[in-house]
C-alpha cells in the first residue's frame, strides 16, 4: 500500500495506459480520479476499481482545456480534500498519414492534448501544492518522440 492515503488523479484514465495506472494506484491504496472526456469510459473505470474495493470517483475532463482543468482540481478537493499527484496521461494522435495531409485542427489537437495539458496542470495545480507543501507529477510520453513512427510525424 504505497499510496496509502494518497489522492491522486490520472488523466485519461477511462482506457489504455491509464486504466491501468489508475486500477494499480487505487491498488497500492490512493484514492483516484478518473479523469477522462468519455463519460462512459470513465464511469466504467471507476466503478471497476470500487467493485475491486477501492476507491475511485469519475470526472469529465477535457484536458486541452484551462477551465476543466480547474474543475478538474476543484471537483478532486470536493470530493477527496486534497490532492497529492496528478498523472498526465491523457494523449491523443491523429490519423496515420502523410505529414501534408494532416489538417491544422489534427494538428492543434494533438498538441493541445500532449502538450499544452501540460501546462493547464501545472497552471492550475502548482498554486495548490506551494499552499501544502508538495505534491507530485507524473507525466507520460510515448516512445513515439524517440523512435518515430512513419505516417505519425506530428505525433511525435
Amino acid at each position: 500500500m504505497r499510496l496509502a492515503n494518497k489522492v491522486a488523479i490520472v488523466t485519461g484514465a477511462g482506457s489504455g495506459f491509464g486504466e491501468g495506472i489508475a486500477e494499480r494506484f487505487a491498488a497500492e491504496g490512493a484514492r483516484v480520479v478518473v479523469a477522462d472526456i468519455q463519460d462512459a469510459h470513465g464511469e466504467r473505470v471507476a466503478a471497476a476499481i470500487r467493485a475491486a474495493g477501492g476507491q475511485a470517483h469519475f470526472v469529465h475532463a477535457d484536458v486541452s482545456q484551462g477551465p476543466d482543468v480547474g474543475a478538474l482540481l476543484a471537483a478532486t478537493l470536493e470530493r477527496y480534500g486534497a490532492l497529492d499527484v496528478v498523472v498526465n496521461n491523457a494523449g491523443v494522435s491523429h490519423r496515420n498519414q502523410p505529414l501534408l495531409d494532416v489538417s491544422e485542427g489534427d494538428f492543434d489537437r494533438v498538441f493541445a492534448v500532449n502538450v499544452k495539458s501540460l501546462y493547464w496542470t501545472a497552471r492550475h495545480m502548482v498554486p495548490y501544492f506551494r499552499t501544502r507543501g508538495g505534491g507530485a507529477f507524473v507525466n507520460i510520453a510515448s516512445t513515439a518522440g524517440v523512435r518515430p513512427r512513419p505516417g505519425l510525424v506530428w505525433y511525435n
